[in-house]
């Protein structure tokens, strides 16, 4: 490690591409930059345009979060239109190192090295350091990962736990997944628990109560909600919650993650004054007979400004030292 000091990493979501330096030794991250993907032609395009702009052409470590699905050579964003050759890329760029993960394999990575003051506690329950975790976050899409502790470091386990079926349990829900169902077909969690999936929730929710609205966006969906202006607004909220509850509480009993359950994404921090308030925890704890399992494990707000960009160094830390 001593011979490399300075790695670049990125976390490119749907909308926005977000670039810094990072110091191996202390993990400290400098010269954040964010740009609007639709600027860039290609993922490369805006990768260069950062190293020139900071002044970092000579850094040929590189560590980067996608929105996507990372199989193989070839990756494809679900949510934006740029794709590209891992081994191209690095050929192309002269890079020494260029590892490419899953958004939530990265924001998975970040979990043991984020502080006390960015998480913010939902909720009863404790939470083992040394027992596995679940992170989970709705933005332009919804991620989904876990993270297994072991005596050699940390070990992500990336999936697309967003785009499993979506479960209704009450008349509402049952009406917004036929809703939805009409539009999209197959209907995952990720069709209500995201940007997107506001503004569906909004237009589901208000025909479910006879009402006709004109579309809003997510931005002044939350914005209505957290003002108090607007019932349905503060309804549709509320239906996000209650959702990203019982999602969460599936992913605590798939893999009995007494690690904890975190929230990150962009949604759910901005709203996290109306969150208490929801059913998030019941719904997260309504498991039947194990209702006193769930009870057990802590669940988490993220509130670190970039935790994909620390679970990236993290990440490329951990894979230099082994």
């Amino acid at each position: 490690m001593a011979d490399v000091q300075f790695a670049i990493v990125a976390d490119i979501g749907g909308t926005n591409a977000r670039f810094s330096r990072v110091d191996l030794d202390s993990l400290h991250l400098d010269k954040v930059a964010v740009y609007p993907c639709a600027d860039f032609d290609t993922l490369a395009d805006a990768l260069q345009f950062y190293r020139a702009e900071q002044g970092l052409t000579d850094v040929r470590h590189v560590a980067l979060a996608i929105a996507c699905p990372v199989t193989g050579d070839l990756v494809k964003m679900t949510n934006f239109r740029w794709q590209f050759s891992v081994s191209q890329m690095k050929a192309d760029l002269d890079l020494a190192e260029f590892i490419v993960l899953n958004d939530f394999t990265a924001v998975a990575m970040s979990l043991p090295a984020l502080k006390q003051t960015e998480l913010v506690q939902i909720g009863e329950g404790h939470a083992d350091q040394f027992k596995p975790m679940a992170v989970l976050g709705a933005g332009t899409g919804l991620g989904v990962a876990h993270l297994i502790p072991t005596a050699l470091g940390y070990v992500p386990l990336p999936g697309e736990g967003g785009h499993v079926d979506f479960t209704a349990q009450t008349d509402q829900e049952w009406f917004i997944q036929k809703f939805l169902a009409a539009k999209y077909g197959h209907v995952s969690p990720e069709r209500l628990l995201s940007g997107p999936g506001l503004e569906d929730l909004y237009l589901a929710i208000a025909a479910f109560n006879n009402k006709v609205v004109e579309p809003l966006n997510a931005a002044q969906i939350a914005g209505k909600a957290l003002d108090g202006s607007c019932a349905l607004c503060k309804a549709v909220i509320e239906q996000f919650f209650a959702s990203l509850g019982g999602l969460a509480g599936d992913l605590a009993l798939t893999l009995s993650t007494f690690g904890g359950v975190f929230v990150a994404g962009g949604i759910t921090p901005k709203l996290l004054s109306l969150m208490n308030q929801s059913e998030f925890r019941s719904r997260f704890e309504a498991k039947g007979r194990f209702k006193d399992f769930n009870r057990r494990i802590a669940t988490f707000v993220v509130t670190a400004e970039q935790p994909g960009l620390t679970g990236c160094a993290v990440y490329l830390k951990q894979h230099m030292a082994s």
